[in-house]
């Protein structure tokens, strides 16, 4: 039988897991997309802590009105500025099983753009 997207998706983000962790010095950027909002947090797997996050459902993002594409740059511009204040330059990208394209991408180049090295 045919697994459903969403199953798909937790098989890849379970292989992507296997290798993709984060330590303190160089934590992971774990990425959340649904239908209508984008969420991204640095994650510390050695502590289990988030070190930040940032998501569309900040107030400054959310004021913004712009494509969800131009939403998910914003996101990802402020999560390097909080973890560039935390004193965090690298870190690891972790799509979450979904394709590194459209809102993953743009978050991404946001990040990068922002000062984030991955």
């Amino acid at each position: 039988m045919a697994l459903t997207k969403n199953q798909r998706r937790l098989r890849i983000k379970s292989r992507i897991r296997k290798v993709v962790s984060g330590t303190e010095a160089r934590p992971r950027l774990a990425v959340f997309r649904s239908n209508k909002e984008i969420y991204a947090q640095l994650v510390d797997d050695i502590t289990g802590n988030t070190i930040s996050a940032a998501s569309s459902r900040d107030k400054d993002i959310s004021a913004a009105k712009a494509t969800k594409s131009e939403v998910a740059k914003l996101v990802g511009k402020a999560l390097a500025e909080k973890a560039l204040k935390a004193g965090i330059e690298t870190v690891s990208f972790d799509r979450g099983g979904y394709l590194y394209h459209g809102r993953v991408k743009q978050l991404a180049e946001g990040a990068r753009e922002a000062g984030l090295k991955f």
